[in-house]
């Protein structure tokens, strides 16, 4: 047992290194919420903008859609990081992994909140109309807060498992917390680091998972 604690639990490679560590958590936190923040926003948009039924502009929001979904994160960011000054555009490791996430949870979020809003029964847009309503104000008033209730904990879901690939930042030198841990137990030679970033990835996550967990139960109750 002493021998494990030593290997992946030395307090003293921990107390020298775990500040590092930390530095890293608080990167990851940000590059988190941002990339929830941006992803799941511009996903509504797109979203929004396929219900004016303008054929044009839903082939170009699927053409996004269909792209950010094939490609894997990783080859987005690299694609993001290193391209990307070619055309003129220099983006930062932070920049650009928000960025490329984004996009990425961006497309998800569209295709999630377009099949809520037609998963409202045609019945709510005819009571809208009863009312006096014009189509906005009926997408809007009456069909939106009922997609976004549908929509909800599928879009937690998706926002948790892409924004683990936070970690994939350190393909160009973010200094999150995955790759601090990894310099740390370099360093050190001993992966008590790594353990420590598993932990706090753990207390990251976790509790967004619970979350989403909870959110999916009160949906089919209130369903």
């Amino acid at each position: 047992m002493k021998a494990l604690l030593d290997a992946f639990g030395n307090t003293a490679v921990l107390r020298a290194h775990g500040p590092a560590v930390f530095g890293g958590l608080w990167v990851t936190v940000q590059v988190t919420l941002l990339t929830i923040l941006a992803g799941v926003g511009l996903g509504t948009i797109l979203a929004l903008l396929r219900c004016l039924r303008l054929r044009v502009l839903d082939l170009l929001i699927m053409f996004w859609i269909d792209l950010f979904r094939s490609l894997p994160q990783l080859v987005v960011i690299i694609v993001v990081y290193f391209a990307l000054p070619y055309a003129g555009v220099s983006l930062s490791p932070f920049a650009a992994t928000v960025l490329s996430l984004g996009c990425v949870l961006s497309a998800f979020s569209a295709e999630i909140i377009w099949a809520a809003i037609g998963a409202v029964p045609a019945g709510q847009w005819d009571a809208g109309r009863a009312l006096g309503l014009r189509g906005p104000r009926i997408l809007r008033s009456v069909v939106l807060p009922q997609a976004v209730r549908l929509a909800t904990p599928l879009l937690a879901n998706r926002a948790i498992a892409v924004a683990k690939g936070t970690a994939l930042g350190a393909a160009v030198a973010l200094p999150e917390l995955l790759s601090d841990a990894q310099s740390a137990t370099a360093l050190a030679a001993n992966p008590s680091p790594l353990t420590l970033a598993g932990v706090l990835y753990l207390l990251l996550f976790l509790p967004l998972v619970v979350g989403s967990r909870w959110l999916e139960r009160r949906s089919s109750f209130i369903g």
